[in-house]
């Protein structure tokens, strides 16, 4: 397996999951796990450990059924984000609320309230795809009291779509040797792609309220 190029060596999936040896699976539930529920965990390369972690079990490096690997990691995924969403919930608007707050102010979870109001089911689902988002969306929704029922249920969507694709993708495609040897451009590139794409309804939305406004005839006075 070659190293990762963008990646510092402790930070490489390939030797997380080789050093981890017969306690690999467990290491990779807690690696995703912390990723996507403790904001201490956002430089976790939750992506290219997915995507190696279905490439070693192509190769049988990593002695684990496909089938049986993506729900473990699927579990590991949703209780992380659950554990984010409730350590938001308990701990942010305390946070965001204290009078010396130079960072983190109130004004902050009043914008992500009417956010997460809007486009919370989509943001929920996309933000799985993004590094860093992902950590911080799931943190963000509880302390914007997003409703618990809704998050859950997108929160699962989101992570059985992000673990199976990536996994499965490195399953398969990890065998073409352009794609293993370049497995964190092709994750930057796609993490752009998700970008750009989650981004198309906003610009939409401000498009139409820019023509609706220009558009507007003014009121005349009599």
């Amino acid at each position: 397996m070659t190293n990762l190029a963008l990646l510092p060596g402790w930070l490489d999936p390939s030797n997380i999951i080789t050093g981890l040896g017969s306690w690999a699976v467990v290491g990779i539930m807690l690696i995703l796990f912390a990723e996507c529920g403790l904001l201490i965990g956002f430089f976790l390369p939750g992506d290219t450990l997915l995507f190696m972690a279905g490439l070693f079990v192509s190769t049988g490096a990593l002695d684990i059924s496909l089938w049986l690997l993506i729900p473990l990691l699927i579990v590991a995924a949703f209780v992380g984000n659950m554990v984010g969403y409730g350590i938001g919930y308990k701990v942010g608007p305390a946070v965001f609320h204290r009078p010396d707050a130079k960072f983190l102010k109130p004004e902050y979870i009043e914008r992500s309230t009417h956010f997460f109001e809007k486009y919370g089911k989509i943001t929920v689902v996309l933000a799985r795809f993004v590094p860093v988002v992902r950590t911080v969306a799931t943190v963000m929704a509880g302390a914007s009291k997003m409703n618990a029922k809704i998050y859950t249920l997108y929160s699962f969507i989101g992570g059985v779509a992000w673990v199976t694709i990536v996994t499965v993708a490195g399953f398969y495609l990890g065998k073409i040797d352009f794609v293993r040897d370049n497995v964190d451009l092709l994750v930057i590139l796609a993490v752009i792609a998700v970008v750009l794409a989650s981004a198309v309804p906003a610009l939409l939305h401000w498009r139409a309220r820019r023509r609706a406004s220009g558009t507007a005839v003014p009121e005349q006075t009599s």
